[in-house]
Protein backbone atom coordinates (compact mmCIF):
# COMPACT_ATOMS: atom_id res chain seq x y z
CA UNK A 1 0.00 0.00 0.00
CA UNK A 2 1.35 3.41 -0.96
CA UNK A 3 1.54 5.65 2.08
CA UNK A 4 -0.67 8.72 2.09
CA UNK A 5 1.43 11.88 2.23
CA UNK A 6 0.01 14.26 4.79
CA UNK A 7 0.25 17.87 3.73
CA UNK A 8 -1.48 21.16 4.43
CA UNK A 9 -3.10 20.95 0.99
CA UNK A 10 -5.64 18.43 2.28
CA UNK A 11 -8.58 19.16 4.54
CA UNK A 12 -10.69 17.72 7.34
CA UNK A 13 -8.10 17.12 10.06
CA UNK A 14 -7.34 18.44 13.50
CA UNK A 15 -4.28 20.59 12.82
CA UNK A 16 -2.42 22.37 15.58
CA UNK A 17 0.85 24.28 15.36
CA UNK A 18 2.79 26.23 12.77
CA UNK A 19 3.08 24.45 9.43
CA UNK A 20 1.11 21.48 10.73
CA UNK A 21 0.70 18.35 8.65
CA UNK A 22 -2.65 16.76 7.89
CA UNK A 23 -4.48 13.77 9.31
CA UNK A 24 -6.98 11.57 7.54
CA UNK A 25 -8.71 10.78 10.86
CA UNK A 26 -10.65 13.30 12.91
CA UNK A 27 -9.32 11.83 16.16
CA UNK A 28 -5.69 12.14 15.05
CA UNK A 29 -3.88 15.20 16.41
CA UNK A 30 -0.88 16.64 14.57
CA UNK A 31 1.33 19.21 16.27
CA UNK A 32 4.18 20.88 14.43
CA UNK A 33 6.21 24.01 14.90
CA UNK A 34 9.49 25.67 13.96
CA UNK A 35 11.55 28.53 15.32
CA UNK A 36 14.96 29.98 15.96
CA UNK A 37 15.34 28.80 19.57
CA UNK A 38 14.06 26.05 21.89
CA UNK A 39 11.67 28.54 23.47
CA UNK A 40 9.98 29.09 20.11
CA UNK A 41 8.74 25.49 19.89
CA UNK A 42 8.47 24.58 23.58
CA UNK A 43 4.75 25.31 23.87
CA UNK A 44 3.95 22.95 20.98
CA UNK A 45 6.26 20.25 22.35
CA UNK A 46 4.55 20.52 25.75
CA UNK A 47 1.11 20.17 24.16
CA UNK A 48 2.24 17.03 22.37
CA UNK A 49 3.70 15.66 25.61
CA UNK A 50 0.26 16.08 27.18
CA UNK A 51 -1.40 14.41 24.17
CA UNK A 52 0.57 11.18 24.40
CA UNK A 53 0.81 11.10 28.21
CA UNK A 54 -2.95 10.66 28.74
CA UNK A 55 -2.74 12.51 32.02
CA UNK A 56 0.57 11.01 33.17
CA UNK A 57 4.16 12.22 33.20
CA UNK A 58 7.54 10.81 32.20
CA UNK A 59 7.69 7.12 33.16
CA UNK A 60 10.82 5.64 34.73
CA UNK A 61 13.17 3.38 32.81
CA UNK A 62 11.91 -0.18 32.62
CA UNK A 63 8.71 -0.76 34.54
CA UNK A 64 5.22 -0.86 33.15
CA UNK A 65 3.52 -1.04 30.90
CA UNK A 66 1.75 1.85 32.60
CA UNK A 67 -1.76 2.90 31.61
CA UNK A 68 -0.64 6.44 30.93
CA UNK A 69 2.49 8.57 30.82
CA UNK A 70 5.17 8.87 28.18
CA UNK A 71 8.73 7.93 27.28
CA UNK A 72 11.26 10.61 26.43
CA UNK A 73 14.76 10.22 24.98
CA UNK A 74 16.93 13.33 25.19
CA UNK A 75 20.25 11.53 24.37
CA UNK A 76 21.95 13.51 27.16
CA UNK A 77 22.33 10.48 29.42
CA UNK A 78 24.29 8.48 26.83
CA UNK A 79 27.82 8.03 28.28
CA UNK A 80 30.95 9.33 26.57
CA UNK A 81 32.05 5.79 25.72
CA UNK A 82 28.89 5.45 23.58
CA UNK A 83 28.98 8.93 22.08
CA UNK A 84 30.95 10.44 19.19
CA UNK A 85 33.56 9.41 18.12
CA UNK A 86 32.18 6.05 19.35
CA UNK A 87 29.01 4.50 17.97
CA UNK A 88 25.89 4.31 20.10
CA UNK A 89 24.54 0.73 20.15
CA UNK A 90 21.11 0.45 18.52
CA UNK A 91 19.75 -1.18 21.69
CA UNK A 92 20.97 1.62 24.01
CA UNK A 93 17.35 2.51 24.84
CA UNK A 94 16.08 -1.06 24.76
CA UNK A 95 18.43 -3.08 26.96
CA UNK A 96 20.53 -0.44 28.75
CA UNK A 97 18.41 2.65 29.34
CA UNK A 98 15.16 0.72 29.08
CA UNK A 99 12.76 3.03 27.30
CA UNK A 100 11.26 0.51 24.87
CA UNK A 101 12.98 1.74 21.71
CA UNK A 102 15.30 -0.03 19.25
CA UNK A 103 16.92 1.75 16.31
CA UNK A 104 17.88 0.56 12.85
CA UNK A 105 19.35 2.22 9.77
CA UNK A 106 20.70 1.17 6.36
CA UNK A 107 23.76 3.24 7.25
CA UNK A 108 26.77 2.41 9.42
CA UNK A 109 25.14 2.98 12.80
CA UNK A 110 24.34 5.89 15.10
CA UNK A 111 26.15 8.79 16.76
CA UNK A 112 25.11 10.90 19.68
CA UNK A 113 27.18 14.08 19.65
CA UNK A 114 29.97 14.70 22.12
CA UNK A 115 29.38 17.00 25.07
CA UNK A 116 31.62 19.86 26.16
CA UNK A 117 33.57 17.78 28.67
CA UNK A 118 34.23 14.55 26.75
CA UNK A 119 37.60 12.81 27.38
CA UNK A 120 38.58 12.70 23.70
CA UNK A 121 38.14 16.47 23.21
CA UNK A 122 35.75 15.76 20.32
CA UNK A 123 34.02 18.94 19.16
CA UNK A 124 30.34 19.06 20.20
CA UNK A 125 27.25 19.30 17.97
CA UNK A 126 28.92 17.20 15.25
CA UNK A 127 31.43 19.92 14.38
CA UNK A 128 34.11 17.21 14.39
CA UNK A 129 32.44 15.57 11.38
CA UNK A 130 32.67 18.76 9.36
CA UNK A 131 34.02 22.11 10.62
CA UNK A 132 31.50 23.83 8.33
CA UNK A 133 28.76 22.68 10.72
CA UNK A 134 29.96 25.17 13.37
CA UNK A 135 26.96 27.28 14.33
CA UNK A 136 24.59 25.18 12.21
CA UNK A 137 23.16 22.93 14.91
CA UNK A 138 21.77 23.62 18.35
CA UNK A 139 20.29 21.30 20.96
CA UNK A 140 16.71 21.49 22.18
CA UNK A 141 17.72 19.78 25.42
CA UNK A 142 21.44 20.28 25.92
CA UNK A 143 23.83 18.92 25.03
CA UNK A 144 23.72 15.86 22.81
CA UNK A 145 22.12 15.45 19.38
CA UNK A 146 21.51 12.22 17.44
CA UNK A 147 22.09 11.10 13.83
CA UNK A 148 22.22 8.00 11.67
CA UNK A 149 25.72 7.61 10.21
CA UNK A 150 26.01 7.35 6.41
CA UNK A 151 22.24 7.47 6.00
CA UNK A 152 19.28 9.80 6.35
CA UNK A 153 17.00 6.94 7.50
CA UNK A 154 16.31 6.04 11.14
CA UNK A 155 13.76 3.34 12.01
CA UNK A 156 12.48 3.21 15.58
CA UNK A 157 10.76 0.02 16.77
CA UNK A 158 8.80 -0.04 20.01
CA UNK A 159 8.97 -2.69 22.75
CA UNK A 160 7.66 -3.11 26.29
CA UNK A 161 10.28 -1.39 28.52
CA UNK A 162 9.94 -3.99 31.28
CA UNK A 163 10.22 -6.85 28.76
CA UNK A 164 12.57 -5.86 25.89
CA UNK A 165 11.78 -9.08 24.01
CA UNK A 166 8.09 -8.17 23.64
CA UNK A 167 7.05 -5.85 20.82
CA UNK A 168 4.91 -2.87 21.71
CA UNK A 169 2.75 -0.17 20.18
CA UNK A 170 2.36 3.49 21.12
CA UNK A 171 -0.40 6.05 20.67
CA UNK A 172 1.89 8.68 19.18
CA UNK A 173 5.45 9.76 18.45
CA UNK A 174 7.18 13.10 17.99
CA UNK A 175 10.72 14.37 17.47
CA UNK A 176 12.74 17.58 17.48
CA UNK A 177 14.97 18.34 14.49
CA UNK A 178 17.92 20.72 14.13
CA UNK A 179 18.37 22.89 11.03
CA UNK A 180 15.60 21.72 8.70
CA UNK A 181 16.08 24.07 5.74
CA UNK A 182 14.00 22.42 3.01
CA UNK A 183 10.26 21.91 3.29
CA UNK A 184 8.78 18.49 2.39
CA UNK A 185 12.13 16.64 2.68
CA UNK A 186 12.39 15.76 6.38
CA UNK A 187 9.51 13.42 7.28
CA UNK A 188 8.18 10.89 9.77
CA UNK A 189 6.27 7.85 8.50
CA UNK A 190 4.16 5.86 10.97
CA UNK A 191 3.44 2.12 10.73
CA UNK A 192 1.05 -0.12 12.63
CA UNK A 193 1.74 -3.61 13.95
CA UNK A 194 0.92 -5.17 10.55
CA UNK A 195 3.49 -2.87 8.88
CA UNK A 196 0.77 -0.85 7.17
CA UNK A 197 1.62 2.82 6.78
CA UNK A 198 -0.49 5.28 8.74
CA UNK A 199 0.88 8.13 6.63
CA UNK A 200 3.95 10.25 5.99
CA UNK A 201 4.03 13.63 7.74
CA UNK A 202 6.26 16.57 6.79
CA UNK A 203 8.48 18.30 9.34
CA UNK A 204 8.28 22.09 8.94
CA UNK A 205 11.36 24.03 7.89
CA UNK A 206 12.92 26.40 10.42
CA UNK A 207 15.05 29.50 10.10
CA UNK A 208 18.68 28.71 9.33
CA UNK A 209 20.18 26.99 12.36
CA UNK A 210 16.78 26.75 14.02
CA UNK A 211 14.67 23.92 15.45
CA UNK A 212 11.60 22.08 14.18
CA UNK A 213 9.11 19.74 15.83
CA UNK A 214 6.57 17.24 14.56
CA UNK A 215 4.41 14.96 16.66
CA UNK A 216 1.35 12.88 15.74
CA UNK A 217 -1.05 11.27 18.22
CA UNK A 218 -3.38 8.66 16.73
CA UNK A 219 -7.00 7.94 17.59
CA UNK A 220 -9.66 5.63 16.18
CA UNK A 221 -7.82 2.63 17.65
CA UNK A 222 -4.70 3.13 15.52
CA UNK A 223 -1.42 2.33 17.23
CA UNK A 224 2.18 2.77 16.09
CA UNK A 225 4.67 -0.11 16.11
CA UNK A 226 7.42 1.63 14.11
CA UNK A 227 8.34 5.03 12.77
CA UNK A 228 10.70 5.82 9.90
CA UNK A 229 12.43 9.20 10.07
CA UNK A 230 13.97 10.71 6.96
CA UNK A 231 16.34 13.48 8.08
CA UNK A 232 17.06 15.94 5.30
CA UNK A 233 18.44 14.99 1.90
CA UNK A 234 22.03 14.01 2.79
CA UNK A 235 23.72 12.50 5.84
CA UNK A 236 26.20 14.46 7.90
CA UNK A 237 29.69 13.89 6.50
CA UNK A 238 32.97 15.61 5.69
CA UNK A 239 31.63 16.23 2.18
CA UNK A 240 28.01 17.23 2.74
CA UNK A 241 27.07 20.81 3.57
CA UNK A 242 23.84 22.74 3.16
CA UNK A 243 23.33 24.20 -0.29
CA UNK A 244 20.92 24.15 -3.23
CA UNK A 245 18.91 20.94 -2.87
CA UNK A 246 21.11 19.70 -0.01
CA UNK A 247 19.91 19.73 3.60
CA UNK A 248 21.80 18.05 6.45
CA UNK A 249 19.64 17.58 9.54
CA UNK A 250 20.27 16.31 13.07
CA UNK A 251 17.74 15.09 15.64
CA UNK A 252 17.12 15.78 19.31
CA UNK A 253 14.35 14.66 21.68
CA UNK A 254 12.19 11.64 20.83
CA UNK A 255 8.83 11.64 22.67
CA UNK A 256 6.24 8.86 22.54
CA UNK A 257 3.42 7.31 24.52
CA UNK A 258 3.94 4.44 26.95
CA UNK A 259 4.46 1.26 24.87
CA UNK A 260 1.60 -1.20 25.27
CA UNK A 261 1.38 -4.89 24.27
CA UNK A 262 0.52 -5.50 20.63
CA UNK A 263 -3.20 -6.38 20.47
CA UNK A 264 -3.95 -9.88 19.26
CA UNK A 265 -5.29 -10.17 15.74
CA UNK A 266 -8.71 -11.15 17.05
CA UNK A 267 -8.81 -7.96 19.12
CA UNK A 268 -7.97 -5.82 16.10
CA UNK A 269 -10.53 -7.68 13.98
CA UNK A 270 -13.19 -7.31 16.63
CA UNK A 271 -12.55 -3.59 16.96
CA UNK A 272 -12.65 -3.18 13.19
CA UNK A 273 -15.93 -5.10 12.94
CA UNK A 274 -17.52 -2.99 15.67
CA UNK A 275 -16.34 0.21 14.01
CA UNK A 276 -17.74 -1.01 10.69
CA UNK A 277 -21.13 -1.81 12.19
CA UNK A 278 -21.25 1.59 13.91
CA UNK A 279 -20.44 3.31 10.61
CA UNK A 280 -23.18 1.38 8.78
CA UNK A 281 -25.67 2.24 11.51
CA UNK A 282 -24.85 5.96 11.18
CA UNK A 283 -25.26 5.78 7.39
CA UNK A 284 -28.64 4.09 7.76
CA UNK A 285 -29.84 6.69 10.25
CA UNK A 286 -28.66 9.46 7.96
CA UNK A 287 -30.46 7.89 5.00
CA UNK A 288 -33.74 7.80 6.93
CA UNK A 289 -33.41 11.39 8.13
Amino acid sequence: MHALRKSAALGGALLIGTGAALSAHAATVVRSDAGATPADILDTVNLFRADVSLGGGVNPGGGGPFENGRRQITWDGVPDVRSEPNFMPPDQFLNTARQGAFFDTPGSGFFTSADNANPTATAPLFNAINPAYAGQFQAFSAQRLFIAVDSIITDTFFFIPSDPTSKGVVNGFGAVFADVDLADETTIEYFDSTNQSLGIYDVPASSDGGLSFLGVTFGDGERVARVRITSGTAPLSALNVDGPGVDVVAMDDFIYGEPQPVPEASTWMGASALAGMAWLARRRRAAKA
